[in-house]
């Protein structure tokens, strides 16, 4: 049977399995289509069904969570832990809390976590968690005991050697925290069963820094390729969590220039600079929309969400050299694509999970000549210092910044040359989605294959 035939017969069943899960749907169309060189080449994959099987977690879990509120009312909100694949190591993967999560985004995240997971050498699985809980406007005491009535039901099913969530949007060191003290509440142990957590017991230096920072050495490299350098070169960054953030820090660390950030309300664009003393403060400290940043800096220019270009988004209509999408999923659109192309634009780096669009994707890859570093591998960074963290509690160690920094530069600069060098051997150099994601896919199939029909 025609490989391509098979992939659509697995996208009708997805269709027709899981309706209404679109972000589902594209990732996986996305990765599915891209393996066709692999497939076409070593027939074991279809052979064994490894694609029926790859594109159904290995468990779902939907829970409710009860919790009450500070006027004394019980409210109630739904839970997800979509544990993806445990093929080559315990479940890895966040836990965003956000209106927006419903079982589709779970379930997007946790099959792209599988690859990501595995192309960073490191033996983890892939798995996805959240709720669509609102950390906005709550309480200290209202989000503890959110994430308190959440893990009382999660911790059923997740463990150091079993599965091991961290954080994702809306969950940072402070949910960490209630999180991870409700989990040693109910189990007795204090054991490494999520990572994120505070230095002072347990957590990482460096890992909050670790996807931004980690996304820029994968630009890099990607750049190196083609005799170029991010010095001098003015970037446009989405976003300003801290995958955005930290970006804009360590491109100022290669002499680089980001000009631009966003947040849910509005774009700043300032053409000499982005101040991150001033963005830390907004962001970090005050918790306030970016609007105030014109205020330390009038000659930056602000744009609210209403004003934004028909089917585009500000953000990307800035002329840049590069583009770092790390806010969320397909912020970037056709419109944006084009008009990057149009004025300059070299590459886009996606740090954010799967932020391009699937038509902008399709026209950047085969219509434009920017280069394009997909999310699995570019932000591969987080989780990979994730990892370092659980090999620190293993050994009740704690290293330097410096030397997690190290080891992440290592392991980006290997995500990228595994990503490239697939791409060269199946005659696609340079198409790092192609190469991301038969390389990723082939450890876990091969893994699957090996273990047997489990």
């Amino acid at each position: 049977m025609p490989s391509t035939q098979k992939i659509e017969e697995i996208l009708d069943y997805i269709k027709e399995c899981s309706p209404g899960q679109n972000e589902f749907y594209q990732a996986s169309q996305e990765v599915l289509y891209s393996l066709l060189p692999l497939l076409n080449r070593e027939s074991k994959y279809v052979e064994n069904n490894i694609l029926e099987r790859i594109v159904v977690p290995e468990r779902s879990i939907i829970f409710r969570v009860n919790w009450m509120d500070d006027a004394g009312k019980v409210q109630t909100n739904l839970g997800y832990r979509v544990q993806f694949s445990s093929s080559i190591g315990p479940y890895k993967g966040g836990l965003r809390f956000h209106p927006t999560v419903n079982l589709g985004i779970v379930k997007f995240l946790g099959f792209e976590q599988i690859f990501k997971n595995a192309l960073t050498g490191l033996q983890i699985g892939g798995a996805k968690g959240g709720s669509n809980f609102d950390p906005k406007g709550k309480s200290d005491s209202e989000i503890m005991h959110f994430c308190q009535a959440f893990m009382s039901e999660l911790y059923k099913h997740i463990g150091k050697n079993r599965d091991v969530p961290a954080g994702d949007i809306g969950v940072g060191a402070r949910e960490i925290g209630y999180l991870f003290g409700q989990y040693k509440r109910l189990t007795g142990e204090f054991d490494g069963v999520l990572t994120g957590k505070g230095l002072d017991w347990g957590g990482s230096k460096g890992r909050k820094e670790a996807t931004g920072y980690g996304s820029v050495y994968f630009a890099e490299n990607f750049l190196k390729v083609y005799n170029q350098a991010l010095k001098g070169k003015v970037c446009t960054v989405s976003g300003s969590g801290n995958v955005a953030i930290y970006t804009m820090e360590k491109l100022y660390g290669f002499d680089a220039i980001p000009v631009s950030c966003s947040d849910s309300k509005g774009t700043i664009y300032h053409a000499k600079g982005i101040d991150m003393e001033s963005l830390k403060s907004i962001k970090e400290i005050h918790k306030e929309s970016l609007k105030s940043y014109v205020t330390l800096h009038p000659d930056a220019i602000y744009t609210p969400v209403a004003s934004y270009p028909e089917g585009g988004h500000a953000v990307w209509h800035i002329p840049c050299d590069i583009a770092f999408p790390s806010a969320t999923q397909n912020e970037l659109t056709l419109v944006d694509a084009k008009v990057l192309e149009s004025n300059g634009c070299i590459l886009i780096n996606e740090g954010a999970n799967m932020p391009t669009t699937a038509d902008a994707l399709e026209y950047i890859r085969k219509e434009s000549k920017i280069l394009f570093s997909p999310g699995k591998a570019a932000n591969a960074g987080g989780v990979a210092t994730s990892q370092l963290e659980m090999s620190q509690n293993a050994s009740m160690a704690q290293w330097t910044f410096e030397e997690v920094d190290i080891k992440l530069r290592t392991i980006m600069n290997d995500i990228f040359k595994t990503a490239y060098e697939t791409s060269v051997e199946f005659d696609c150099e340079g198409d790092l989605v192609k190469g991301a994601n038969i390389a990723g896919f082939r450890k876990v199939a091969d893994a699957m294959i090996e273990q047997g029909a489990i």
